[in-house]
């Protein structure tokens, strides 16, 4: 890596000593809302973008309908972190002029002396492994975690050379842009596979539409009551088991193709391969309601409740991975969401819903199609959060082999 021995030779016979974070910011201010008439901008960390750590939105406070308690003024260059459940690592660095912004409660303010160091050295410091391990060591309470400002500034950071401001500013931001390039690399990494995944979901619904779309007379129609059995799932809530032999089917494991599960070792709904599960029950415009799973083998898996068991009476009319296609969010279930109540599909519902019978050889092939559609989408959807945690990772490993500097000296005061 050119960049990384760039930065090597920058170090080298460099002194590095630590301070404490208090020792290389600035004290702060808050605004007491009962002393003005002013309205602000207010940051709250929920609204941060996971990647780059910039605020996406901020909402007007008035003193009218201001928390009671006060709340810090901040500036641009202020890195903000959220001290309730800080392990979470909820962080960010104010990146523009925002009139008159305070952070909502919770949340430290480092502000940098700027003679000393830069604000992205101290956001990527406060991303580190060793700040995460000193936030585990000094936070305080169980149910609902927290640490104090005062704790998060005695953290102690390194600073090169701080007796040559001029040139421990240099060397600050030659591997602060080392470690930016990583974060904009996995950004941008990110945002190409994202849209690469959509258009190919977007190209699979358009062909799964085209193939299951049948004219009037073109087909026989019957209802799902004609072709299957129905059976609901039942509750696992006290059989969950990290360790369990049998995964529970619920919404989130259908919704996320499987990528996400709960285990049981009771197989209290006991489900065999070729049963198509279709999701009964989601939030108002949900994205889970009516999508399907079908069954690849016996003994693996057990049916939880709202979760709807469909199993064809006779494969020699209608195959199984044909209905589970043609069932995956079907607008005739999909038509019961009305945007504004969570929808509970019924099973009267489920089972008047109209299927197209066609010959086996049909069906054969349009499942042969959309088997290949799902396959290049499916591995889309597992690659992308393999490739961002590597991208991950590998910005860890620079950080940490930047940012890690011997502790050959006290810390002192800047």
């Amino acid at each position: 890596m050119n960049d990384f021995s760039y930065v090597e030779k920058l170090l080298d016979g460099v002194e590095v000593v630590w301070f404490p974070i208090s020792e290389v910011t600035e004290r702060t201010t808050n605004i007491k809302w009962r002393e003005t008439s002013e309205s602000h901008q207010y940051i709250d960390l929920t609204s941060v973008s996971v990647d780059t750590k910039k605020i996406i939105e901020t909402t007007e406070v008035k003193a009218s309908n201001a928390p009671s308690r006060a709340q810090k003024l901040v500036k641009k260059d202020d890195v903000l972190f959220a001290t309730t459940r800080p392990t979470q690592m909820r962080y960010c660095l104010i990146d523009e002029e925002y009139d008159g912004a305070v952070a909502s409660t919770g949340y430290c303010v480092l502000r940098v002396k700027r003679d000393v160091t830069l604000p992205k050295w101290i956001l990527h410091l406060i991303s580190s492994s060793d700040f995460k391990k000193y936030l585990e060591e000094n936070q305080s309470g169980s149910a609902y975690p927290a640490i104090s400002d005062a704790k998060v500034k005695d953290f102690s950071i390194p600073i090169p050379c701080p007796d040559n401001p001029e040139k421990s500013l240099a060397i600050q931001a030659e591997i602060v842009r080392v470690l930016d390039a990583f974060t904009a690399m996995t950004a941008e990494l990110t945002a190409e596979l994202t849209a690469e995944l959509n258009m190919r979901k977007k190209q699979y619904n358009y062909y799964r539409d085209q193939l299951l779309s049948f004219e009037e007379g073109e087909v026989e129609w019957k209802t799902l009551e004609e072709v299957a059995h129905f059976a609901n799932g039942k509750g696992h809530e006290k059989d969950i088991s990290e360790d369990g032999k049998f995964i529970v089917v619920n919404s989130k494991f259908i919704s996320t193709d499987g990528l996400v599960a709960k285990y049981s070792d009771s197989q209290i709904c006991p489900l065999f391969k070729d049963d198509i599960l279709l999701v009964m029950s989601d939030l108002p415009n949900g994205k889970a309601l009516s999508k399907t799973f079908i069954v690849d083998e016996d003994e693996r898996y057990t049916l939880n409740q709202r979760i709807g068991g469909i199993t064809v009476k006779d494969k020699s009319e209608i195959l199984p991975k044909f209905l589970h296609y043609y069932l995956d969010r079907t607008p005739q279930l999909l038509k019961h969401d009305n945007g504004v109540d969570q929808t509970n599909l019924r099973k009267g519902q489920i089972l008047e819903v109209k299927v197209p019978i066609l010959p086996l050889q049909k069906q054969e092939h349009i499942v042969s199609i959309l088997d290949k559609f799902d396959k290049l989408t499916k591995s889309l959807s597992e690659g992308l959060p393999r490739e961002i945690e590597l991208r991950q990772k590998q910005y860890e490993y620079y950080r940490d082999l930047l940012l890690s500097f011997p502790k050959q000296n006290a810390e002192v005061s800047a």
